[in-house]
């Protein structure tokens, strides 16, 4: 794969903007603390700076922008750009995450579902919305995340706010009911699984994320991501020397 830039290792210690392709049930900390430890030790110092901007759930995949030293600094800047996510959302049933991470609690009928409805109801989200984020979230509450309560059982004690934001664009294909294809590009903020979580009670039925994978956040996209084994393998494999272009 060809990647935007070919990172200069010495640079990480000063500045660096790099573009990694999330893998599935990775969460965002556990990339960034995987990068931090290799260039930690490949580099011979005991601390670098390293964060990313915008999280991804672990059942995401995709797009994730980490930056290293000074370029920590962008964080802010890059997390409120706007976001292009596609993947799936599954009709009929709910599950307390609105995403695979936990079970199906609930189950509906679809029978009334019509490709029109779908369109219609694609389109009605368009625009400002008012929307409620999910217990589970990272969202804090009292210091803490509030998923670590929601995964405690607790999540009923938990009093989330609505927040506003923007679906700028958003398509749907439903060939393959009751899975529901869709591409959106949103504002920050947006919960994708509270869309779909939403989607499927203004239709008439229960719905969950079934998958999702973030193409692109501003003027970056995940063509020109590293796979993250890939990138480790680069480093561990760098010599100061030698500059290799790809």
């Amino acid at each position: 794969m060809a990647h935007s830039t070919t990172p200069i290792l010495e640079e990480f210690l000063e500045s660096q903007v790099l573009l990694i392709d999330k893998p599935l049930d990775w969460t965002s900390f556990d990339v960034v603390n995987r990068l931090r430890i290799a260039l930690c030790r490949k580099l011979k110092v005991k601390k670098l700076k390293v964060g990313h901007a915008g999280t991804l759930d672990p059942k995401a995949t995709g797009l994730l922008i980490i930056c290293t030293g000074k370029a920590t600094k962008r964080i802010t800047e890059f997390q409120d750009q706007a976001k292009t996510y596609t993947g799936q959302i599954f009709l009929g049933a709910t599950r307390p995450s609105y995403d695979l991470e936990t079970e199906v609690d609930a189950q509906y009928p679809t029978d009334h579902i019509s490709d029109e409805m779908i369109q219609y109801t694609t389109q009605s989200f368009v625009g400002i919305q008012q929307q409620m984020p999910p217990v589970y979230s990272a969202i804090k509450q009292d210091g803490k995340p509030v998923y670590k309560k929601a995964h405690k059982g607790e999540g009923d004690t938990v009093v989330m706010q609505p927040r506003e934001v923007i679906i700028y664009d958003f398509n749907t294909s439903s060939d393959a009911l009751p899975l529901v294809s869709f591409e959106v590009k949103c504002s920050k903020g947006t919960y994708i699984r509270s869309l779909a979580f939403d989607f499927g009670k203004k239709i008439g039925t229960g719905a969950y994320l079934a998958s999702l994978r973030r193409t692109a956040s501003g003027e970056f996209t995940v063509d020109d991501a590293w796979q993250l084994d890939d990138l480790i393998r680069y480093i561990d494999r760098y010599e100061p020397s030698v500059v290799v272009r790809t």
